[in-house]
C-alpha cells in the first residue's frame, strides 16, 4: 500500500484560502477531490445568519463534493484562540450556543465527524475548574454530535505553536475522550490524530498510532518541518499512513497543509489525481 490507497479530504481553512469562502468548496472539487472538511468558517459568529448558512450548504451541494468534518466554534482560529469550550463566562457560552447550529450545519450535509477544541489556560483561573467545564460543555457536544450519528473529535495540538493548550499530548486527548464517554455513555467521542502535531511533540508516532488507532475518529496530516505538503519535510508519512491502515484505521485523512508560496491548486503533486477521488 501507499500514501495513494487513502480517503483523503481537503481542508479548506487552510488550504484554498486565497479564494473567498464560497469558492473553495468548486476549487477542490477543480483539483479533483470530492471530499472537504473546515474549521468553523464564521470566526466572529457561533451563531451566523440562516442565510450564510444556506450560502455555505449550497456551495458545497452545487461543487458536488462531501462535508466529511466540521469544528464546531472555537474563536478565533487561525489566530490566538485554541478553542473556547473550557473558557468560563463569554466563550463558553458562545460556544453552547454554537452546539446546535453546528450540529445541524452537519447534519443537513451528511456530515459525520465534529471536532471541538479544547481551549487554553486562563491565568487566574484553576485548571480543575477549567476542566470540569470542558467536560460539562463536550458532553453537551457529544450528545448533539450523537443525534446526528457523528462522532466528537478531541484534538492534540503541539506545544510549540500552543503554548498554553492543555492537550498536547495522544495520551492526554485520548483521556479526555474518555472522560466523556464515560459521562454520556454514548462512546462517540474519538480522538482526532494530527500526526504533525504529534511529531512536532516528539511523540514516538509508530507507537502512538499502535497504541491509538482502534480508538481514532479522524486523522490530519502535515510534513513537518513547515507544515507544508507531504515530501516538503521530513516525516515517513506514506509508512506513518501504512502502519495506520494496517492497525485497522480505515477513515478519512484530512489534508491539513499549508500550500506554500503557490496557489493551493499547486500544492497536491504528491497526489495523483486518479488517488484524489473517494474511492
Amino acid at each position: 500500500m501507499g500514501i495513494e490507497d487513502r480517503r483523503f479530504t481537503v481542508n479548506l481553512s487552510i488550504l484554498f484560502t486565497e479564494l473567498p469562502l464560497l469558492e473553495r468548496p468548486a476549487a477542490a472539487a477543480a483539483a479533483g477531490f470530492t471530499a472537504v472538511e473546515l474549521w468553523w468558517p464564521w470566526v466572529d459568529s457561533p451563531t451566523p445568519a440562516r442565510s450564510e448558512l444556506d450560502a455555505l450548504k449550497g456551495a458545497i451541494e452545487a461543487a458536488g463534493v462531501r462535508l466529511t468534518g466540521l469544528n464546531f466554534y472555537a474563536g478565533r482560529l487561525p489566530g490566538p484562540d485554541r478553542g473556547v469550550l473550557s473558557l468560563p463566562g463569554e466563550e463558553s457560552e458562545r460556544f453552547r450556543a454554537n452546539v446546535e447550529v453546528a450540529a445541524g450545519f452537519a447534519g443537513s450535509l451528511g456530515c459525520t465527524a465534529l471536532n471541538a477544541l479544547y481551549g487554553n489556560r486562563v491565568d487566574g483561573v484553576d485548571p480543575a475548574a477549567q476542566d470540569a467545564l470542558a467536560l460539562e460543555n463536550l458532553a453537551l457536544a457529544a450528545r448533539a454530535a450523537d443525534r446526528i450519528g457523528a462522532t466528537l473529535l478531541i484534538e492534540a495540538l503541539n506545544r510549540p505553536e500552543s503554548p498554553r493548550y492543555p492537550l498536547v499530548s495522544a495520551e492526554a486527548a485520548v483521556e479526555v475522550a474518555d472522560r466523556v464517554n464515560a459521562a454520556t455513555g454514548l462512546g462517540n467521542a474519538k480522538f482526532l490524530m494530527d500526526l504533525y502535531h504529534l511529531s512536532m511533540n516528539d511523540e514516538d508516532l509508530p507507537r502512538v498510532i499502535d497504541t491509538h488507532a482502534a480508538r481514532t475518529g479522524h486523522v490530519q496530516i502535515a510534513d513537518n518541518p513547515g507544515r507544508g505538503a507531504p515530501g516538503t519535510g521530513s516525516l515517513p508519512l506514506a509508512d506513518l499512513l501504512d502502519r495506520l491502515a494496517k492497525a485497522g484505521y480505515d477513515g478519512w485523512i484530512g489534508l491539513e497543509y499549508k500550500p506554500g508560496d503557490r496557489p493551493s491548486a499547486e500544492a497536491f503533486g504528491w497526489l495523483p489525481r486518479e488517488a484524489r477521488e473517494t474511492r
